[in-house]
C-alpha cells in the first residue's frame, strides 16, 4: 500500500497536516474548493521561480476572508521592495477568484529554512536545470549530494520522458539510504515536478526522509530500550575480555 499511495496523504492526520484548513456548508462547499484550487493554480504559475514548497489556505468561519500561507525558499523574490510584491500578489489573487465571489484575501509569506530537505524545492530545481539543458544525470546527483550533506536520512529521485532527448521515453531512479514508505511516523516529503524540454515534458520525482516523528510515549520507550541495549552490550563485551 505505501508504494501506491502519495506518502503525503497517507500520513495525514497522523504526522501530516492538511493543507487547506476550513469548514463549509454542503451547498457551498463546490464553490469554495474551487476557489483553493483556482488560488493555488494561479500562485503556481506567477511564483514559479521563488522555489514555493507549499500553498496553505485557512478561511474564517463566514468565509469572508481568506489567509492564504506561502512558504517559499525565495521570500525576497515575492515581497519585494517595502513589501509592494505582496500587495501586488494579494491584489492580483483576487481578481483571479472574483467570478467565483468576492474574498477578503491576507498573504503572509514562511521562508523555508533549509531548502536542501525541501522535496518540492529539490524537484523544481532539478526540472530547472533540465530546462537548461543539463543532462539528468548530473542534475539528479547534484541534488541527492546536496541532500544529503543536509542531513537526510535517505532520498530517491526517479526522472522520466525523453532523456537527453531519446526516441523512446524511460525512467531512471537514483537513491541513497532508507525510504520506509510503509511506516506511518515516517516523516517523508515527496513532491512532483515537471520539466517542459524542446523534446517533450520530463517528470520529476522526489522522496525525501527525514527520520521518525516520535510522541513523547514513544520516545520514552524508545529511550528505555536504547538503555537496555546498552547495557546488554556492555554485558557481552565484559563476557568476551574475560574470556
Amino acid at each position: 500500500m505505501g508504494q501506491k499511495i502519495h506518502p503525503k496523504n497517507h500520513r495525514l492526520g497522523i504526522i501530516e497536516d492538511w493543507q487547506s484548513k476550513w469548514f463549509s456548508p454542503s451547498n457551498k462547499y463546490r464553490a469554495t474548493l474551487k476557489q483553493d484550487i483556482q488560488i493555488r493554480r494561479f500562485l503556481q504559475k506567477k511564483l514559479a521561480a521563488a522555489r514555493v514548497e507549499l500553498i496553505g489556505i485557512e478561511r474564517s468561519g463566514k468565509g469572508t476572508e481568506v489567509v492564504v500561507n506561502i512558504h517559499t525558499a525565495k521570500p525576497g523574490m515575492v515581497i519585494g521592495r517595502g513589501g509592494e510584491g505582496i500587495e501586488t500578489l494579494r491584489r492580483e489573487v483576487e481578481r483571479s477568484i472574483a467570478a467565483s465571489g468576492s474574498s477578503k484575501i491576507k498573504i503572509n509569506i514562511h521562508e523555508v529554512r533549509n531548502s536542501a530537505l525541501s522535496a518540492p524545492v529539490v524537484a523544481q530545481n532539478i526540472a530547472s536545470d533540465l530546462e537548461r539543458r543539463i543532462p539528468f544525470r548530473r542534475a539528479s546527483k547534484l541534488s541527492l549530494e546536496s541532500v544529503k550533506k543536509a542531513g537526510a536520512k535517505g532520498v530517491k529521485i526517479r526522472v522520466k520522458g525523453r532523456l537527453n532527448g531519446a526516441e523512446i521515453a524511460r525512467s531512471e531512479t537514483i537513491s541513497w539510504g532508507s525510504i520506509p514508505l510503509h511506516t506511518l511516523r515516517a516523516n517523508i516529503d515527496y513532491a512532483l515536478a515537471a520539466a517542459h524540454t524542446t523534446y517533450g515534458q520530463i517528470g520529476v520525482m522526489v522522496w525525501i526522509y527525514k527520520g521518525e516523528v516520535l510522541s513523547p510515549q514513544d520516545k520514552e520507550a524508545k529511550a528505555g530500550t536504547d538503555d537496555v541495549l546498552k547495557q546488554i552490550k556492555k554485558i557481552t563485551d565484559k563476557k568476551s575480555e574475560s574470556e
